[in-house]
């Protein structure tokens, strides 16, 4: 892989150590995957944030690195609520360990906004064609299919690397080739709302690591392609797709239908409806969780819509990032009046405060796919309206 001289510096560690190391851990990615160099990124989301994910070692590890990002970083979420941590029930030993591990990421120059929509921030927006090095798969996939930006589904120590050093290894996603569907998906029914989450939910475990293009009959919203791209991502491993006349590469470059095609069904969407996951079918939800990703403005007004005049009877809560949660003070405070809380940093897949539950209700295909294997909690799909008469409570 070519290296400018400026480059070559860095690798040899005149730079120091910290920058040093992200430079070995881009050009062993660069080399493993065949780069031809390093290109310049617009931005770096960050995984690894979580400390039920990362532990001791990951804090130890981010806390011995010195130096400032060259380009606007930010984390994905984090285990808790930066400032609701005793309202999740989460021990003050985990949030004591948690708030380190953010520390020693604001050190090195990193925003410490927790959120796997990194694309709702002022500030931190990504335009069609910029080069990213971000790392939480939801976010990948928002920022290929649906803005058409580039990044590779980055690991946690790669994206910091990038985000350091501002440059990543040019393979995978941020070339042209590599971004050409391989797989249709062609669905025969009409969709709205959670539906999305549970076709994601489908398709990923047929398409895995692959590049499907969809043919549909409904016309989705940002958030519905949001939702179906988080779950592909977490039941197989898709990073890109299209969606013909939708999404902005297959208007504008245009791609042949691929001869492997897939078919899905209403009845095929409804089955993922009925079906608990890692839970017996009698099992009741005692906890319903929505936000995953975390909720755009849009979707908090409809919560705020949905909840009003109720007073809920079950735990429900409704995660977002704290600038959208900021920006929509109206909407979060008749969310709360409900007894729902919504809440920021985090989210029900990262947090420890899930595994103190039988089985959760979720809207997200994303969730469906995480929280039984991660947290050991079974979990069940339904739409927003499910999940809050789930809840229960009346007007």
């Amino acid at each position: 892989m070519y290296l400018t001289k400026e480059e070559e510096r860095t690798l040899n560690g005149e730079d120091g150590e910290t920058l040093q190391k992200a430079m070995e851990i881009l050009v062993a990615l660069g080399d493993i995957y065949g780069a031809d160099s390093l290109i310049p990124v617009k931005s770096a989301q960050i995984a690894g944030v979580s400390y039920k994910t990362i532990g001791d070692a990951g804090l130890e590890w981010i806390s011995d690195l010195n130096g400032k990002v060259k380009v606007p970083s930010i984390l994905n979420p984090a285990g808790m609520d930066m400032q609701r941590w005793q309202d999740m029930g989460i021990e003050p030993d985990f949030a004591e360990k948690q708030i380190e591990v953010i520390k020693a990421y604001e050190s090195l120059g990193i925003r410490s906004m927790c959120t796997c929509t990194p694309y709702y921030l002022e500030g931190f927006s990504a335009t069609y064609g910029d080069h990213l090095a971000w790392s939480e798969s939801s976010a990948v996939s928002y920022a290929n299919s649906v803005i058409g930006a580039r990044t590779n589904r980055e690991g946690g120590p790669s994206a910091l690397s990038a985000a350091l050093v501002g440059k990543t290894a040019n393979y995978g996603y941020h070339l042209d080739e590599n971004r050409v569907p391989t797989i249709s998906i062609t669905v025969e029914c009409e969709l709205s709302g959670s539906d999305y989450g549970a076709l994601g939910y489908l398709a990923g475990k047929d398409v895995g690591n692959r590049v499907p293009i969809f043919y549909m009959a409904s016309t989705p919203s940002s958030d519905n392609l949001k939702a179906l791209g988080a779950a592909m991502a977490a039941s197989g491993a898709v990073a890109l797709y299209h969606i013909e006349d939708i999404t902005p590469e297959a208007q504008k470059v245009g791609f042949e239908r691929p001869a492997e095609n897939i078919v899905i069904e209403r009845s095929q969407i409804d089955e993922v409806y009925e079906e608990i996951i890692g839970g017996n079918d009698d099992l009741e939800c005692d906890i319903t969780a929505v936000g995953c990703p975390h909720c755009s403005a849009d979707e908090l007004e409809e919560i705020a819509k949905l909840l009003e005049n109720k007073a809920i009877e079950k735990e429900m809560w409704v995660c977002t990032s704290r600038e959208v949660a900021e920006r929509n003070a109206d909407l979060v405070k008749q969310i709360e009046q409900s007894g729902a809380k919504v809440l920021c940093d985090t989210c029900m897949v990262v947090s420890p405060a899930t595994e103190g539950h039988n089985c959760m209700m979720v809207n997200s295909g994303k969730a469906l796919a995480y929280v039984p294997g991660m947290c050991k909690v079974a979990a069940k799909i339904g739409s927003l309206e499910e999940c809050i008469n789930k809840v229960g409570g009346g007007n």
